[in-house]
Protein backbone atom coordinates (compact mmCIF):
# COMPACT_ATOMS: atom_id res chain seq x y z
CA UNK A 1 0.00 0.00 0.00
CA UNK A 2 1.33 3.40 -0.93
CA UNK A 3 -0.99 5.35 1.38
CA UNK A 4 0.62 6.24 4.72
CA UNK A 5 -2.71 5.98 6.53
CA UNK A 6 -5.10 3.79 4.50
CA UNK A 7 -8.67 5.08 4.35
CA UNK A 8 -11.95 3.24 3.75
CA UNK A 9 -13.63 3.63 0.38
CA UNK A 10 -16.06 6.55 0.56
CA UNK A 11 -19.67 5.31 0.35
CA UNK A 12 -20.63 8.64 -1.19
CA UNK A 13 -18.41 7.80 -4.15
CA UNK A 14 -18.65 4.00 -4.41
CA UNK A 15 -21.84 2.38 -3.05
CA UNK A 16 -21.43 -0.05 -0.16
CA UNK A 17 -22.63 -3.01 -2.22
CA UNK A 18 -19.97 -2.47 -4.91
CA UNK A 19 -16.35 -3.57 -5.04
CA UNK A 20 -14.49 -6.44 -3.43
CA UNK A 21 -15.55 -6.75 0.25
CA UNK A 22 -12.90 -6.08 2.88
CA UNK A 23 -13.09 -5.23 6.56
CA UNK A 24 -14.30 -1.63 6.84
CA UNK A 25 -13.77 -1.24 3.05
CA UNK A 26 -10.06 -0.82 3.71
CA UNK A 27 -7.27 -1.82 1.30
CA UNK A 28 -6.15 -5.44 1.33
CA UNK A 29 -2.60 -5.69 2.65
CA UNK A 30 -0.12 -8.57 2.54
CA UNK A 31 2.57 -7.14 4.81
CA UNK A 32 1.75 -6.61 8.51
CA UNK A 33 4.81 -4.37 8.83
CA UNK A 34 2.84 -1.74 6.90
CA UNK A 35 0.14 -1.70 9.57
CA UNK A 36 -0.36 -0.63 13.16
CA UNK A 37 -3.62 -2.59 13.46
CA UNK A 38 -4.13 -5.67 11.29
CA UNK A 39 -7.70 -6.84 10.63
CA UNK A 40 -7.74 -10.61 10.12
CA UNK A 41 -10.35 -13.23 9.37
CA UNK A 42 -10.02 -16.72 10.83
CA UNK A 43 -12.56 -18.81 8.88
CA UNK A 44 -12.43 -21.95 10.96
CA UNK A 45 -14.89 -23.74 13.25
CA UNK A 46 -13.20 -27.10 13.77
CA UNK A 47 -13.61 -26.73 17.53
CA UNK A 48 -17.39 -26.37 17.40
CA UNK A 49 -19.34 -28.93 19.43
CA UNK A 50 -22.90 -28.10 18.33
CA UNK A 51 -24.02 -25.80 15.48
CA UNK A 52 -21.23 -25.34 12.94
CA UNK A 53 -21.06 -22.36 10.61
CA UNK A 54 -18.74 -19.82 12.24
CA UNK A 55 -16.18 -20.56 9.52
CA UNK A 56 -18.35 -18.31 7.34
CA UNK A 57 -18.28 -15.49 9.89
CA UNK A 58 -15.37 -13.43 8.52
CA UNK A 59 -16.88 -13.17 5.04
CA UNK A 60 -20.25 -11.94 6.30
CA UNK A 61 -18.70 -9.57 8.83
CA UNK A 62 -16.70 -8.10 5.96
CA UNK A 63 -19.96 -7.55 4.07
CA UNK A 64 -21.70 -5.89 7.01
CA UNK A 65 -18.65 -3.81 7.91
CA UNK A 66 -19.34 -1.71 4.83
CA UNK A 67 -21.90 0.06 7.05
CA UNK A 68 -19.18 1.33 9.40
CA UNK A 69 -18.12 4.94 8.88
CA UNK A 70 -14.90 6.72 9.80
CA UNK A 71 -15.48 8.41 13.15
CA UNK A 72 -16.74 7.02 16.47
CA UNK A 73 -20.11 8.59 17.35
CA UNK A 74 -19.34 9.12 21.06
CA UNK A 75 -15.58 9.45 21.56
CA UNK A 76 -15.11 11.11 18.16
CA UNK A 77 -12.05 8.94 17.66
CA UNK A 78 -11.04 8.61 14.01
CA UNK A 79 -9.14 5.29 14.01
CA UNK A 80 -7.83 5.66 10.45
CA UNK A 81 -6.19 8.95 11.40
CA UNK A 82 -4.59 7.47 14.53
CA UNK A 83 -3.20 4.26 13.06
CA UNK A 84 -2.36 2.50 9.83
CA UNK A 85 -5.17 -0.03 9.49
CA UNK A 86 -5.71 -2.62 6.75
CA UNK A 87 -7.31 -5.95 5.97
CA UNK A 88 -4.58 -8.61 6.15
CA UNK A 89 -6.85 -11.25 4.68
CA UNK A 90 -7.57 -14.60 6.31
CA UNK A 91 -5.28 -16.72 8.44
CA UNK A 92 -4.52 -20.08 6.80
CA UNK A 93 -6.58 -22.97 8.17
CA UNK A 94 -7.06 -26.67 7.56
CA UNK A 95 -10.77 -27.58 7.81
CA UNK A 96 -10.06 -31.29 8.25
CA UNK A 97 -7.20 -31.14 10.77
CA UNK A 98 -7.71 -29.34 14.08
CA UNK A 99 -4.14 -29.47 15.35
CA UNK A 100 -2.70 -28.37 12.02
CA UNK A 101 -5.10 -25.42 11.98
CA UNK A 102 -3.99 -24.33 15.45
CA UNK A 103 -0.39 -24.36 14.27
CA UNK A 104 -1.15 -22.45 11.04
CA UNK A 105 -3.10 -19.78 12.91
CA UNK A 106 -0.35 -19.38 15.50
CA UNK A 107 2.34 -18.91 12.84
CA UNK A 108 0.25 -16.31 11.03
CA UNK A 109 -0.36 -14.26 14.16
CA UNK A 110 3.25 -14.60 15.27
CA UNK A 111 4.21 -12.83 12.05
CA UNK A 112 1.81 -10.02 12.92
CA UNK A 113 3.30 -9.70 16.38
CA UNK A 114 6.87 -9.72 15.06
CA UNK A 115 5.94 -6.96 12.61
CA UNK A 116 4.78 -4.80 15.51
CA UNK A 117 1.09 -4.67 14.54
CA UNK A 118 -1.85 -5.27 16.85
CA UNK A 119 -4.22 -7.99 15.58
CA UNK A 120 -8.00 -7.64 15.49
CA UNK A 121 -9.40 -11.03 14.50
CA UNK A 122 -12.84 -12.19 13.44
CA UNK A 123 -13.68 -15.87 13.82
CA UNK A 124 -14.39 -18.56 13.56
CA UNK A 125 -15.17 -20.40 16.77
CA UNK A 126 -13.63 -19.46 20.12
CA UNK A 127 -10.83 -21.99 19.93
CA UNK A 128 -9.06 -19.60 17.53
CA UNK A 129 -8.13 -17.44 20.53
CA UNK A 130 -5.78 -20.14 21.86
CA UNK A 131 -3.30 -20.05 18.93
CA UNK A 132 -3.53 -16.25 18.90
CA UNK A 133 -2.49 -16.28 22.57
CA UNK A 134 0.36 -18.64 21.72
CA UNK A 135 1.60 -16.05 19.24
CA UNK A 136 1.11 -12.97 21.43
CA UNK A 137 2.06 -14.28 24.87
CA UNK A 138 5.49 -15.74 24.14
CA UNK A 139 7.22 -13.31 26.52
CA UNK A 140 4.61 -12.92 29.26
CA UNK A 141 1.08 -14.08 30.07
CA UNK A 142 -1.74 -11.75 29.06
CA UNK A 143 -4.68 -10.39 30.98
CA UNK A 144 -8.08 -10.64 29.35
CA UNK A 145 -11.51 -9.04 29.35
CA UNK A 146 -13.76 -11.81 28.08
CA UNK A 147 -17.40 -11.34 27.05
CA UNK A 148 -19.27 -14.62 26.69
CA UNK A 149 -22.22 -16.69 27.79
CA UNK A 150 -19.78 -19.49 28.65
CA UNK A 151 -16.57 -19.59 30.65
CA UNK A 152 -14.80 -21.79 28.05
CA UNK A 153 -12.67 -23.34 30.79
CA UNK A 154 -13.94 -26.90 30.47
CA UNK A 155 -11.34 -29.65 30.37
CA UNK A 156 -12.46 -32.02 27.62
CA UNK A 157 -15.35 -33.12 25.42
CA UNK A 158 -16.23 -36.52 23.97
CA UNK A 159 -13.75 -38.40 26.10
CA UNK A 160 -10.24 -37.02 25.63
CA UNK A 161 -10.81 -34.15 23.17
CA UNK A 162 -9.11 -31.25 24.96
CA UNK A 163 -9.27 -28.71 22.12
CA UNK A 164 -12.76 -27.35 21.48
CA UNK A 165 -14.41 -23.95 21.58
CA UNK A 166 -15.35 -24.75 25.19
CA UNK A 167 -11.76 -25.27 26.41
CA UNK A 168 -9.45 -22.49 25.06
CA UNK A 169 -8.96 -20.56 28.27
CA UNK A 170 -8.27 -23.60 30.41
CA UNK A 171 -5.55 -24.56 27.94
CA UNK A 172 -4.28 -20.97 27.87
CA UNK A 173 -3.94 -20.88 31.65
CA UNK A 174 -2.24 -24.30 31.70
CA UNK A 175 0.22 -23.20 29.02
CA UNK A 176 1.11 -20.03 30.90
CA UNK A 177 -0.35 -17.78 28.20
CA UNK A 178 -3.19 -16.28 30.24
CA UNK A 179 -2.83 -14.82 33.72
CA UNK A 180 -6.01 -15.95 35.50
CA UNK A 181 -5.63 -13.29 38.20
CA UNK A 182 -5.82 -10.66 35.45
CA UNK A 183 -8.82 -12.22 33.70
CA UNK A 184 -12.45 -11.21 33.98
CA UNK A 185 -15.38 -12.95 32.27
CA UNK A 186 -18.59 -10.98 31.78
CA UNK A 187 -22.04 -12.29 30.82
CA UNK A 188 -21.68 -15.93 31.87
CA UNK A 189 -25.05 -17.69 32.11
CA UNK A 190 -27.09 -20.69 31.06
CA UNK A 191 -27.33 -24.29 32.18
CA UNK A 192 -24.12 -26.20 32.82
CA UNK A 193 -23.00 -29.80 32.51
CA UNK A 194 -22.26 -30.22 36.23
CA UNK A 195 -22.04 -28.20 39.43
CA UNK A 196 -18.25 -28.32 39.12
CA UNK A 197 -18.05 -26.73 35.66
CA UNK A 198 -16.67 -23.41 36.91
CA UNK A 199 -14.42 -24.84 39.63
CA UNK A 200 -11.28 -24.49 37.55
CA UNK A 201 -11.93 -20.83 36.71
CA UNK A 202 -12.66 -19.94 40.31
CA UNK A 203 -9.80 -21.99 41.76
CA UNK A 204 -7.16 -20.35 39.55
CA UNK A 205 -8.42 -16.83 40.22
CA UNK A 206 -10.51 -15.87 37.18
CA UNK A 207 -13.20 -13.33 38.07
CA UNK A 208 -16.48 -14.65 36.71
CA UNK A 209 -19.27 -12.07 36.48
CA UNK A 210 -22.48 -13.93 35.76
CA UNK A 211 -25.36 -12.11 34.10
CA UNK A 212 -27.22 -12.05 37.40
CA UNK A 213 -24.27 -10.29 39.03
CA UNK A 214 -23.91 -7.93 36.08
CA UNK A 215 -27.59 -7.01 36.43
CA UNK A 216 -26.98 -6.15 40.09
CA UNK A 217 -23.71 -4.28 39.57
CA UNK A 218 -24.65 -2.31 36.48
CA UNK A 219 -22.37 -1.20 33.67
CA UNK A 220 -20.14 1.29 35.51
CA UNK A 221 -19.41 -0.96 38.50
CA UNK A 222 -18.71 -3.88 36.16
CA UNK A 223 -16.28 -1.74 34.17
CA UNK A 224 -14.56 -0.58 37.34
CA UNK A 225 -14.11 -4.19 38.41
CA UNK A 226 -12.79 -5.22 34.99
CA UNK A 227 -10.30 -2.35 34.89
CA UNK A 228 -9.14 -3.13 38.43
CA UNK A 229 -8.52 -6.76 37.56
CA UNK A 230 -6.54 -6.28 34.31
CA UNK A 231 -4.65 -3.24 35.60
CA UNK A 232 -2.07 -1.65 33.32
CA UNK A 233 -0.49 -4.88 32.06
CA UNK A 234 -0.82 -6.24 28.49
CA UNK A 235 -4.45 -7.14 27.92
CA UNK A 236 -6.53 -8.89 25.27
CA UNK A 237 -10.27 -8.45 24.66
CA UNK A 238 -12.22 -11.46 23.42
CA UNK A 239 -15.88 -11.00 22.53
CA UNK A 240 -18.05 -14.03 21.80
CA UNK A 241 -21.28 -12.78 20.23
CA UNK A 242 -23.27 -15.27 22.29
CA UNK A 243 -22.64 -12.87 25.18
CA UNK A 244 -25.57 -11.02 23.63
CA UNK A 245 -29.10 -12.24 24.04
CA UNK A 246 -30.12 -14.19 20.90
CA UNK A 247 -32.79 -11.54 20.32
CA UNK A 248 -29.88 -9.31 19.28
CA UNK A 249 -27.52 -11.97 17.87
CA UNK A 250 -29.35 -15.13 16.77
CA UNK A 251 -26.64 -16.27 14.37
CA UNK A 252 -24.31 -18.06 16.73
CA UNK A 253 -23.50 -21.65 17.56
CA UNK A 254 -24.54 -21.87 21.21
CA UNK A 255 -27.15 -19.20 22.00
CA UNK A 256 -28.25 -18.55 25.59
CA UNK A 257 -31.25 -16.39 26.48
CA UNK A 258 -30.98 -13.62 29.06
CA UNK A 259 -27.83 -12.02 27.70
CA UNK A 260 -26.48 -8.54 27.03
CA UNK A 261 -28.29 -6.13 24.76
CA UNK A 262 -26.44 -4.61 21.84
CA UNK A 263 -26.47 -1.23 23.61
CA UNK A 264 -24.98 -2.69 26.79
CA UNK A 265 -22.27 -4.36 24.71
CA UNK A 266 -21.31 -1.04 23.14
CA UNK A 267 -21.23 0.71 26.51
CA UNK A 268 -19.03 -1.99 28.00
CA UNK A 269 -16.48 -1.82 25.20
CA UNK A 270 -16.43 1.97 25.24
CA UNK A 271 -15.66 1.83 28.95
CA UNK A 272 -12.43 -0.09 28.29
CA UNK A 273 -10.72 2.84 26.61
CA UNK A 274 -7.15 3.37 27.74
CA UNK A 275 -6.24 -0.24 28.59
CA UNK A 276 -2.86 -1.57 27.50
CA UNK A 277 -4.27 -3.61 24.62
CA UNK A 278 -2.22 -6.07 22.58
CA UNK A 279 -5.06 -7.52 20.49
CA UNK A 280 -8.72 -8.45 20.33
CA UNK A 281 -11.20 -10.71 18.61
CA UNK A 282 -14.89 -11.16 17.81
CA UNK A 283 -15.89 -14.79 17.49
CA UNK A 284 -18.78 -17.21 16.93
CA UNK A 285 -20.70 -15.27 14.26
CA UNK A 286 -22.44 -18.10 12.40
CA UNK A 287 -24.17 -16.81 9.23
CA UNK A 288 -26.15 -20.01 8.52
CA UNK A 289 -28.19 -19.30 11.68
CA UNK A 290 -28.39 -15.54 11.21
CA UNK A 291 -31.51 -13.53 10.38
CA UNK A 292 -31.12 -10.75 7.84
CA UNK A 293 -27.41 -10.39 8.61
CA UNK A 294 -28.14 -8.87 12.04
CA UNK A 295 -25.53 -10.94 13.91
CA UNK A 296 -22.88 -10.20 11.30
CA UNK A 297 -23.76 -6.52 11.72
CA UNK A 298 -23.33 -6.90 15.48
CA UNK A 299 -19.94 -8.48 14.81
CA UNK A 300 -18.89 -5.68 12.47
CA UNK A 301 -20.02 -2.99 14.90
CA UNK A 302 -18.20 -4.61 17.83
CA UNK A 303 -15.18 -4.88 15.56
CA UNK A 304 -15.29 -1.13 14.87
CA UNK A 305 -15.53 -0.43 18.61
CA UNK A 306 -12.50 -2.63 19.23
CA UNK A 307 -10.66 -1.02 16.32
CA UNK A 308 -11.06 2.39 17.93
CA UNK A 309 -9.60 1.05 21.19
CA UNK A 310 -6.71 -0.67 19.44
CA UNK A 311 -5.93 2.31 17.20
CA UNK A 312 -5.61 4.54 20.25
CA UNK A 313 -3.59 1.88 22.08
CA UNK A 314 -1.23 1.46 19.11
CA UNK A 315 -0.70 5.22 19.01
CA UNK A 316 0.20 5.27 22.71
CA UNK A 317 2.49 2.26 22.31
CA UNK A 318 4.20 3.87 19.34
CA UNK A 319 4.76 7.14 21.19
CA UNK A 320 6.21 5.31 24.18
CA UNK A 321 8.52 3.28 21.93
CA UNK A 322 9.65 6.46 20.21
CA UNK A 323 10.37 8.12 23.53
CA UNK A 324 12.41 5.14 24.69
CA UNK A 325 14.37 5.16 21.45
CA UNK A 326 15.11 8.88 21.78
CA UNK A 327 16.44 8.46 25.30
Amino acid sequence: MSIAYPQPIDAAEVPRFAGIPSFMRLPICSDPAQLDVALVGVPWDGGTTHRAGARHGPREVRNQSSLMRRVHPVSRLAPYELARVGDLGDAPVNPIDLMDSLQRIEVFFRQIRQAGALPLAVGGDHLITLPIFRALAQDRPLGMVHFDAHSDTNDSYFGQQRYTHGTPFRRAVEEGLLDPRRTVQIGIRGSIYSAEDEDFAKACGIRVIHMETFAELGIQATLAEARRIVGDGPTYISFDVDALDPAFAPGTGTPEIGGLSSQQSLQLLRGLRGLNLVGADVVEVSPPFDVGGVTALVGATLMFELLCLLAESSRTTGLLAGAEGAS
